[in-house]
């Protein structure tokens, strides 16, 4: 098999927050859909011209700051592709529509995943998640559900803006009842619940899950609508791409270093957490001995950021 076509994509922002989309015109694959504009790498590019040269043909502007922010291997019909996006956050010039498509600005969290190309959607999913990723602490006992809820109100407040509840401990029914007190806030903070494994709670309550490694195995298509998010808890490369198949928002991959809760289980490192990060085609948290902090190292391996249970939450 050929080396896969890698295509570059703008992911432009303007000064309100908004990103830029475009509309794939008719007579092409896929016509109708939205996507974040871009082209091929030709011979002899590097991303960065690959990319300037795109935005200047396409939209008329000149590209003048710009990072990586994901790449995502994808397969349409027999082709291999690598969409390499990039965040644009300065260009010169207004945007144009020079090939005839369409083209409009919309926040992240206004978009709706299943409008845009399916390639496309992981980049969305990237630009709109959070660094960090707070995991309920799993010996929380059911008598400190005051004191539970204090603390994730406590989270919200400061800046924590996705949270799982996971709570083995509790009964089913008061942990979706301490989603739904929790829920208000976390609209009005912009924060997203997701819970653990409980889909028909998050179904009733319109927010989140976090499937197991082996609900992956089970289900055979994505469990919520896409503006609900779903997460997974993966540990390989193989539950990386299953949960890429059931078009899950992100993944955590773990354990990435050493825990105390799982003593006995070899940590995968860095290196391993790396290679498997650029493999999936969805944005991945690194999970496993992880403390906030460790962000920025997760950024520099490919992935979204990190997740955490102890490390992520004040005493």
């Amino acid at each position: 098999m050929g080396m896969p076509l890698h295509v570059m994509a703008g992911v432009l922002l303007d000064a309100g927050g908004r990103v830029l989309l475009a509309q794939r015109p008719p007579g092409k694959q896929l016509a109708g859909a939205w996507e974040f504009p871009g082209g091929k790498l030709e011979p002899g590019e590097t991303p960065r011209d690959a990319l300037a040269r795109e935005l200047r043909e396409e939209l008329g502007v000149a590209l003048r700051e710009a990072g990586p922010l994901i790449r995502v291997p994808w397969r349409h019909e027999s082709r291999e592709l690598l969409l390499d996006a990039w965040t644009v956050r300065a260009w010169d010039g207004e945007p144009a529509p020079l090939d005839g498509q369409a083209l409009r600005w919309r926040l992240p969290d206004e978009i709706d995943p299943a409008a845009l190309a399916p390639a496309d959607r992981p980049i969305l999913q990237a630009l709109r998640l959070p660094p960090h990723y707070p995991i309920t602490p799993s010996d929380l006992e059911p008598s400190l559900e005051v004191e539970a809820l204090a603390c994730l109100r406590r989270a919200i407040l400061g800046g924590a803006r996705m949270l799982q509840l996971r709570l083995p401990r509790w009964p089913l029914a008061r942990v979706r009842e301490l989603a739904a007190e929790l829920l208000p806030m976390a609209q009005e903070y912009g924060a997203r619940l997701l819970l653990n494994a409980d889909i028909e709670g998050a179904r009733r309550l319109g927010i989140g899950v976090h499937l197991k490694a082996a609900q992956l195995r089970e289900l055979d298509a994505r469990p919520l609508p896409w503006r609900q998010p779903v997460g997974a808890s993966c540990h390989d490369e193989a539950g990386l791409a299953l949960a890429a198949r059931l078009g899950a928002d992100f993944a955590t991959l773990s354990p990435v270093a050493a825990t105390a809760s799982h003593p006995g289980q070899p940590p995968l490192g860095w290196e391993r957490f790396r290679a498997a990060a650029e493999a999936a085609a969805l944005p991945v948290y690194a999970l496993g001995g992880m403390v906030p902090a460790d962000a920025a190292r997760a950024r520099d391996m490919a992935g979204q950021g990190v997740a955490g249970i102890r490390g992520f939450w004040a005493d």
